[in-house]
Parts: C-alpha cells; structure tokens; sequence
C-alpha cells in the first residue's frame, strides 16, 4: 500500500506531506489499520533515522478506540523480540491525538516473499518456525495477537538474509496483569480477526475463552496458505457466503487435508512451482507429517491443539530433522519409516556391511562344501590305494608260497 491515496477517513487536516510531528517529518502513507494510519516519516534529531509513525485516524479518538491504542503501543514496547517490530518512541500531536513510532520495516508480506523467491517447503517451515517464536515471546508476555495473517508478517531483508516481521497487534487481547487495566478487549458481539484464519472460538457467540491456543489456529491457517497455496476455507467462498454460514463455516466445518487439495486444484502446476517442485512431488512432501501437523494446528477443539506454539516448534523441527512429530500416528512402522529416513548414511552401511557379511558367508559355505568334496574324494584314492597295496601284498605272499 505504499504511495497510496488517502482515503477520506484516513484524511489528517492538520498534517498534510511534509508536516512535522515532533522531530518526524510525514513524507508519505505507507499502510492503514483498523485504528491509525501509518506514515514513513524520517527523523533528524537527535539521530537521523528512518521509521514509520502510527496515529489514530480523526473521529475515531473515542475514549475507547484511544484506549485500545494506547495499549497497542504498550503491548509492543513490552516485547522485545527480533521478529517483532520495536516501538521506538511515542507522544501526542499538538491537538491531543496519540501517535507512537515504530522501526521502519522495508519488507513485503510472507506469503508474496515466498512465491517471489520460489522458496522451497523447507524454507517456508523455517520462516514458520520464526513467526511462531515471535509468537511465543508474545504469549509469555501475557498478549495474544488475535489478528495473525500473511499481511501482518513482513519479511525484511537483513544483509542479505530473510527476517520475519510480526506487526499490528492492534487486536490483540492482554492476559497479563501488567496491561489488564488497558485490555484492549471488544463489546460484545463484535468480531475481531480476520475470517481466514480466524479461530473457531473468535468465531462464536461467546468469545470470553479465546486465550493463545487461538494464535496456534490462525499460525496453522498461516502455514497451510504458505504451503499448499490457499487457505483452509478459499477466499472465495469466504467471500460469498452470509455471516451466519461463515461462523457455522469455521466453527463446525472440517477443511481438506494439505496434500489432498492439490489434487482438484487448477492452480496446481503454479503453486508447485512456486515451491521449486512439481505437483506430484510437491503432494508427497505434504503428506503425512505436514498433513498432520497443520490439522493438529487447526483443531476445532482448543484442547486437541498444540498445547503452545514450542509444541508447534519442535513438531516442525521434528520434521525437519527426519524424526516422529507428536501429531503423527505412533506406530512402529512408522517409527522405523523415521528412523531409517533420518539415518540413511547408517543404513547404507549396514546395508553394505549386511551384504558384505552375507557374500562373505556364502563364500566360506561354498569353500567348505569344496574343501568336505576334496577331503572325501581323497578319502577315497587312500582306500583305493590301501587297497590296491593289500592285493600287491597278497599277491606276493602267494607267489613266495609257490615257488617253495
């Protein structure tokens, strides 16, 4: 949304380009949420720095909607992650509107980093494996995002080097006694998320349950769209349906497994690509571990998912590493399916040492059957020749008798 047009909400009288809050100079809109807009606004004293300055949209500086930003920005100045975005700074405008700065991320949205760089299924359960420990570090700090999706993960570039971005934690949901006094929860029936990737329990009637296994199904909604394409429920159909068929939709409606959505899907041929693979090939990555990681994830039943989103990380670096995940069926053949993928080198080596051994039996066999063969047969040629000196003898001794 960079170099976008204002919207008329979105419109700040008082701060037209190039207006100065503070010691930040507004240049231009670079996004939009729910609450505030955000500008890039470089700063010049006292450091020279580029970062990005949110502030609350006009008519909507409420006592309530100030409130739940206000703790927006609390919620972030708390955490101190590297994949979630920094506030740096913070204040009001000369007409009381709030406004805090953040790091400035030059980055784009995961699922769009992915398909441009055509990064393979490995390399997207890595980056996984980022957000969920950004993740992670948000829960142990008592806030539950409520709002996880594609356009709220940004990959930055590092030197070079791909790095997760978490930002708008403008829904999110405080459990922590440090920010219970500006819990930036919601009236009643009000929805709040994103309904793609929106929990079962954000999606009912009472919402006063929705704690951070909540953020482990929308994280599952987010890995499934990163590696099959598309998310669990197609947009399109998202799209059309009425809300009370959408609520019914994600609290009761089981989605297709990651790998068996390939097989009706058009799309097929592009999204492999997109994964430097082919469909075929693509399909038996996602079977079995991943298909069940992902459906352990999205369970409707809280109590059936991830217990925390370190379960989810370690079942995904369990996959990774050729080792049986926690969501798998424990059996011993596939136990030993793990085991022997997870050990090949071994393997071939005993498989070699195996056959070595075997030859080599086979060998001594065959030798000592020869070597039993040769010892018989000269058994025989002595009894032959025992013989044969018995009938000499006997002849001899008849003919001595004779000539007396």
């Amino acid at each position: 949304e960079s170099g976008t047009q204002f919207d008329s909400d979105d419109v700040l009288p008082e701060f037209g380009m190039g207006s100065q809050i503070g010691p930040y100079l507004l240049q231009k809109k670079i996004g939009k949420g729910g609450m505030g807009v955000v500008f890039f606004a470089p700063q010049d004293v006292p450091i020279q720095r580029l970062v990005a300055l949110k502030i609350i949209k006009p008519r909507l500086d409420s006592e309530k909607i100030v409130g739940r930003f206000e703790t927006e920005r609390k919620t972030l100045a708390l955490m101190d992650h590297p994949n979630i975005a920094k506030v740096l700074d913070a204040g009001t405008t000369a007409s009381g509107l709030p406004y805090f700065v953040m790091e400035l991320i030059n980055g784009k949205r995961i699922d769009r980093f992915c398909d441009e760089h055509h990064l393979t299924i490995v390399d997207r359960l890595k980056l996984s494996i980022e957000i969920c420990r950004a993740i992670q570090h948000a829960h142990q700090k008592g806030i539950i995002h409520r709002d996880l999706k594609p356009s709220n993960i940004l990959i930055a570039d590092c030197d070079g080097t791909p790095v997760v971005k978490v930002i708008d934690f403008g829904v999110a949901k405080a459990v922590s006694p440090t920010l219970a006094d500006h819990s930036i929860s919601t009236q009643f029936g009000f929805l709040v998320g994103t309904f793609e990737y929106m929990s079962p329990e954000q999606a009912g009637i009472d919402r006063q349950d929705v704690d951070t296994r909540s953020d482990i199904y929308s994280l599952g909604a987010v890995l499934y769209e990163l590696l099959a394409g598309r998310t669990p429920f197609e947009k399109e159909r998202i799209r059309k349906a009425g809300l009370d068929d959408l609520l019914k939709m994600i609290a009761g409606e089981e989605p297709p497994t990651l790998s068996s959505t390939l097989e009706t899907n058009p799309d097929s041929p592009t999204i492999a690509r997109f994964r430097n693979t082919t469909p075929a090939k693509l399909e038996l990555q996602l079977k079995g571990d991943l298909d069940w990681i992902v459906s352990k994830a999205l369970a409707k039943d809280p109590g059936q998912r991830y217990e925390s989103t370190d379960a989810l990380i370690s079942d995904l670096n369990r996959h990774l590493q050729d080792e049986p995940v926690s969501a798998g069926p424990p059996t011993a053949a596939y136990k030993f399916r793990k085991f022997c993928r997870r050990n090949k080198s071994l393997l071939a080596f005993m498989i070699v040492a195996g056959f070595l051994l075997a030859a080599g039996t086979a060998i001594s066999a065959a030798l000592a059957v020869r070597a039993h063969r040769a010892e018989k047969l000269a058994r025989g040629f002595l009894e032959d020749a025992n013989q044969n000196l018995r009938l000499a003898r006997q002849a001899t001794h008849e003919a001595n008798v004779a000539r007396l």
